[in-house]
């Protein structure tokens, strides 16, 4: 399924998306009709929305456009909504922007998911605080990882402070408090859910010559919810420590919003 501006998207529509590449989006698990975090996704699309295209995004109606498209689907699956601009051409992104949304659909994964090795990656994205469509060198650490036998890539700044992988946040435990980097990162929805609901939740920088003395590490976005990290680079962490149950059942216990 795939709606721009509650119509059929026709390919003609989707060239500017794929070869001019200027956009942002959220991606949301819808249960039953609900979502966790709803308006926190409405908030970054108008934010996203001001940010790369200067104009104010119509939250109600694109509320709307996610419930038409959604229709009366039941289960749990994903819902991505992409905001872009069919007219823009590549050589004249200053001209004046009128931002459409596409809603499409995929298949959401059972919860929990199998844990993540990771590689570490000198690597800082495009403007961090925005959910852009530029994803080209977050994969492309991505693919490396993959081909050197890693699941994922974890990025790191040039000192090796770590702040986020390439489509989700990190944190991790330390025995007594839940650490996410105090870097340059992409506000998760879910990673401020959490934030919201466990108390012993701290800000701090967390070096990789930090790891060894860390008990736990996990990754968050709202289609993996919380999933363990057993590995970054030559550093392990085991698979079943008891905070990711505690921060499975808080997350899980966050009522969702109706669509």
């Amino acid at each position: 399924m795939a709606e721009l501006n509650g119509f059929p998207v026709t390919p003609d529509q989707l060239k500017a998306l794929a070869l001019v590449n200027y956009g942002h989006f959220t991606s949301m698990r819808v249960e039953d009709q609900r979502v966790r975090g709803l308006s926190h996704h409405l908030e970054r699309l108008a934010r996203d929305c001001r940010t790369l295209f200067a104009t104010d995004l119509d939250r109600d109606r694109t509320r709307s456009l996610i419930r038409q498209a959604v229709g009366a689907r039941d289960g749990t699956f994903v819902v991505r909504v992409t905001i872009y601009d069919p007219a823009q051409e590549l050589g004249h992104p200053g001209s004046t922007a009128d931002p459409h949304v596409l809603v499409t659909t995929r298949p959401a994964g059972d919860l929990p998911l199998p844990p993540l090795r990771v590689q570490s990656a000198a690597y800082t994205r495009d403007l961090p605080e925005v959910k852009h469509v530029g994803l080209f060198g977050a994969l492309w650490h991505r693919r490396n990882a993959q081909l050197a036998g890693f699941d994922d890539s974890v990025f790191t700044d040039t000192e090796s402070f770590i702040s986020e992988g390439a489509t989700w946040n990190i944190a991790f435990y330390d025995g007594q408090q839940v650490i996410w980097p105090n870097a340059e990162v992409l506000p998760g929805v879910t990673m401020r859910l959490l934030q919201q609901v466990h108390d012993q939740t701290t800000l701090a920088p967390v070096n990789l010559t930090d790891l060894p003395e860390l008990e736990a590490a996990f990754a968050t976005n709202t289609a993996i919810g919380v999933r363990a990290i057993t590995s970054i680079d030559s550093a392990e962490f085991p698979a079943d420590h008891p905070i990711l149950d505690t921060l499975r059942k808080e997350y899980q216990e966050i009522p969702g919003e109706p669509l």
